[in-house]
């Protein structure tokens, strides 16, 4: 009798037998729909098998095997098994949560069915005759096979209940099988077909280009360090074009949705819109369903999305770009703690597909990489049509500031719009003002459920936390004293906005951060308008800060850059200086010069001398020595216990208790004392965590195995981070 072990999405780390008389060889990969509990689920056949430890009576039967459906291919059931062990995340969430959500609906009518229906061998034996004379449907069908050997699905659909009971029938006399449908084959893209000529290469993107190009077919991690300017899509562009000419697949990551428009219409209009199939969060159910089926069928060339997209199987793969490979939001920070990036080169070296890593400012972890030559170095050193912008600090230590603007970069916006040129001032806090303070006595808005300061923003006039989504009224009176004084403090986006308007009437200002993009399409009616000139000055968060190409954009102003400097991260320096290089980046990308000013106390700061001298690569190098001699990543590997509850003693005697257990098998592997998190509540709950770090990736991994699955507690969330970038 087989049976089948299936994985599902459920917090445990073993796979569940079902019966399933049926069941064959190629189900494994299969989604299935089984009985749990008293309810139903969809999970993932991950083996078949004629033995089961399990005694038979206790075992259920699977109520459906999807075999109208694509099927995971054994080396992305193999991905997602390296990742299961890799961050310590049990099987059934990696893969379920890595599907679209229509395919996790146990009676969801979602499911775009694509099979088809052949004779089996048995059925090639037989003919119209062999039936029943009283089958009349039977027999009709059987005779169909005889004149179209294949019969798609959704044609037998067609003749109704009658044709289904007919199919069902035949089946059941082995006569006839269903297989999943083969996919009509991508012609690739002919030597001269490109809808819309690339520009003329500089010498170093050929070389670039050339340089990959050499290596498909094989496996080579190559980190493309390309200044803001520089062409790094015009070379992903050709990459993808020359993989699409040998019949494969290229997967590009990108780090934001906002990216996707721009992206999405510059390779339509390279490789045909019939050719891409792009996904990311933003998408209708039924959308990112179609658009997936389509990469997983091979029938797009290329596939293009966010962090969640390095799961998609595709069948043809030959290459795999990811673009902003720094960026922090290629790490999830719940259930499964992955890096996108990481987890792309996996697949790379799995698929035997060349790998690209492009950034302004890549990873520490990437460049020392490409500094032990693990990774090969390709550089575009200069902007392909126009020169890098003019950086400078400007001094605010004891200078009178217009509502948190410096003089000098007032004179500098009105300067620019009398030029009919665009300005951007970045200051990455939404709102108009950080929080609300009572100068009588100290008092500062707080949220009741968090560890945090109310945001305050105009628009409605209301407090809110931008941690758990907390609103209230401001109040008239300071909570504590009474004083009816209070007072903002600091400046936000809104505030930002509001201070532009009254010194430059005249000027079109459009602020761009969530807040004011929260509508669906409203981020890309805002680029509009200013590829179209119709904005003047733009106030906004890193939502502007990267990807985006604005020719009549010269200035830009960099407010706050200093709090990046005082947070207690050790990779808040790595963090700002690509921040501020990303945003930098945006001005004179054109004919236009650009130019930078990042208001400071601190100029002499050797971030900002390294910045202003564009010099990546001598930042690079003193924050490695940093690391290394204060013992930190890249130089050690590192793991974090993350635990929250509603009480914060619960959290600690929990941790303090997994400290206590892991330090008798913490064999090369150091353990530190358990702290609260550095946001200690949010939503109510309390936060702590529990580092450990061991120079040998092995070491710790072979801890974590040991000692992980003996953590737990009813009371207390908990989950393991491997590779935190957030503490």
């Amino acid at each position: 009798m087989p049976f089948v072990r299936v994985a599902l999405d459920v917090p445990v780390n073993d796979s569940f037998d079902y019966r399933a008389d049926d069941a064959r060889i190629d189900d494994v990969g299969r989604l299935a729909v089984v009985p749990f509990g008293r309810g139903r689920k969809v999970g993932v056949v991950v083996e078949v098998t004629a033995h089961s430890a399990i005694e038979p009576k206790r075992i259920r039967a699977v109520s459906r095997i999807a075999r109208d459906l694509p099927r995971l291919p054994e080396a992305t059931l193999e991905l997602f098994r390296f990742c299961a062990r890799y961050y310590h995340h049990p099987l059934g969430e990696t893969i379920l949560n890595a599907l679209p959500t229509a395919l996790r609906r146990p009676d969801g009518t979602a499911l775009a069915a694509r099979s088809e229906f052949v004779r089996t061998a048995e059925g090639e034996q037989r003919s119209v005759a062999d039936l029943p004379a009283r089958a009349h449907a039977q027999r009709a069908l059987f005779g169909a096979f005889a004149v179209e050997p294949v019969l798609a699905a959704e044609r037998l659909r067609e003749g109704g209940p009658a044709a289904k009971r007919a199919l069902t029938a035949l089946m059941e006399r082995g006569w006839v099988m269903e297989r999943e449908a083969a996919s009509a084959p991508v012609d690739p893209l002919p030597p001269s077909l490109t809808p819309v000529p690339g520009p003329e290469l500089t010498p170093e993107q050929r070389t670039a280009v050339d340089a990959v190009i050499a290596g498909l077919g094989s496996y080579q991690c190559h980190l493309l360090y390309g200044v803001t300017g520089s062409g790094k899509t015009e070379v992903y562009l050709r990459l993808i074009e020359a993989v699409a000419r040998r019949g494969e697949q290229t997967l590009l990551l990108v780090p934001e949705i906002n990216l996707t428009p721009q992206l999405e219409a510059r390779l339509a209009d390279r490789l045909g819109r019939e050719r891409l199939a792009i996904l990311h969060s933003g998408l209708a159910e039924g959308e990112r369903l179609e658009r997936w089926l389509r990469a997983v069928r091979g029938d797009a060339v290329v596939v293009a999305g966010t962090r969640l997209a390095v799961f998609t199987p595709l069948p043809r793969l030959g290459l795999v770009i990811v673009d902003e490979e720094h960026d922090g939001s290629y790490k999830q920070q719940e259930g499964l703690r992955y890096s996108a990036r990481d987890v792309a080169v996996f697949l790379g070296k799995q698929r035997n597909a060349a790998v690209v890593l492009g950034s302004a400012t890549p990873s520490l972890e990437s460049w020392r990489q490409a500094q032990n030559q693990r990774y090969r170095l390709l550089r575009l050193s200069s902007r392909a049509v126009s020169r890098l912008p003019d950086i400078r600090t400007v001094e605010t230590r004891g200078v009178a500031l217009v509502e948190g603007l410096a003089p000098a970069l007032v004179d500098a916006i009105g300067q620019t719009l009398g030029r009919s040129e665009q300005s951007l001032v970045f200051v990455n806090r939404r709102g108009f003002a950080p929080t609300l303070l009572c100068h009588e006595c100290g008092w500062i808005a707080p949220c009741h459920r968090c560890s945090a300061r109310l945001t305050l923003h105009a628009t409605g006039h209301r407090l809110r936390c931008h941690y758990c989504g907390h609103e209230e009224q401001i109040s008239q009176s300071c909570p504590s004293c009474g004083n009816q004084d209070l007072r903002a403090l600091g400046a936000g986006t809104q505030r930002i906005e509001q201070v532009l308007a009254a010194r430059f009437p005249q000027a079109r200002i459009a602020r761009v951060d969530r807040d004011s993009t929260r509508r669906k399409n409203a981020f890309h009616e805002l680029r509009e308008r200013i590829e179209a000139h119709d904005l003047d000055i733009l106030v906004g968060t890193q939502m502007l800060a990267k990807g985006h190409d604005f020719p009549r954009l010269t200035l830009v102003g960099v407010l706050g850059a200093d709090n990046g400097l005082l947070a207690a991260d050790f990779r808040a320096e790595e963090r700002l200086f690509a921040l501020l290089l990303q945003v930098a980046g945006r001005a004179g990308r054109a004919a236009l010069p650009g130019r930078v000013l990042i208001q400071t106390e601190f100029p002499q700061h050797p971030l900002f001398q390294a910045l202003i001298a564009h010099d990546f690569e001598g930042f690079a190098r003193q924050q490695l020595e940093q690391r290394n001699a204060g013992a930190f990543p890249p130089y050690l590997h590192q793991a974090l216990l993350r635990a929250e509850a509603t009480q914060e003693a619960q959290v600690f005697e929990v941790l303090e208790d997994a400290a206590r257990q892991a330090r008798p098998m913490a064999a090369g592997v150091t353990i530190y004392d358990p702290v609260p998190a550095l946001m200690p509540k949010v939503a109510g709950k309390w936060r702590g965590q529990l580092l450990i770090q061991s120079g040998s990736r092995n070491a710790l991994h072979a801890f974590l195995d040991n000692w992980w699955p003996q953590i737990g507690s009813k009371r207390v969330r908990m989950s393991i981070d491997v590779d935190p970038l957030d503490f």
